[in-house]
């Protein structure tokens, strides 16, 4: 069973930095193809921060464009997010996700959720 192990949220002041990461810890991986941060803030939806493809593309939420950056290593099916200049709207669970592919070009590929991560922002 494939598990996504997030580490780096926590407590911080607005206009403070904080760096997330996920690894895809467990489980049988052929390949991966994109990789990806949602956050959910109280009372509301799951919404996309930033996403990664396999090749390096990579896809924002107006929101955080100019302040987060995603990141990621192949070699470690790793994920990190970047979050500068922080704001207390920013405050979230914070949740990793990965499409990957457990066997052979032609296998489906699955979805994988973190636990989540909270980042509170502080005024």
């Amino acid at each position: 069973q494939v598990q996504l192990v997030e580490s780096g949220g926590g407590l911080v002041q607005t206009g403070g930095s904080l760096r997330l990461s996920c690894a895809v810890a467990s489980g049988s991986v052929f390949s991966i193809n994109d990789m990806g941060w949602y956050r959910q803030a109280p009372g509301k939806q799951r919404e996309l921060v930033a996403r990664i493809s396999s090749g390096g593309s990579t896809n924002y939420a107006d929101s955080v464009k100019g302040r987060f950056t995603i990141s990621r290593d192949n070699a470690k099916n790793t994920v990190s997010l970047q979050m500068n200049r922080l704001k207390p709207e920013d405050t979230a669970v914070y949740y990793c996700n990965a499409d990957i592919q457990h066997s052979g070009y032609l296998s489906p590929f699955y979805r994988y959720w973190g636990q989540g991560t909270q980042v509170t922002v502080s005024s």
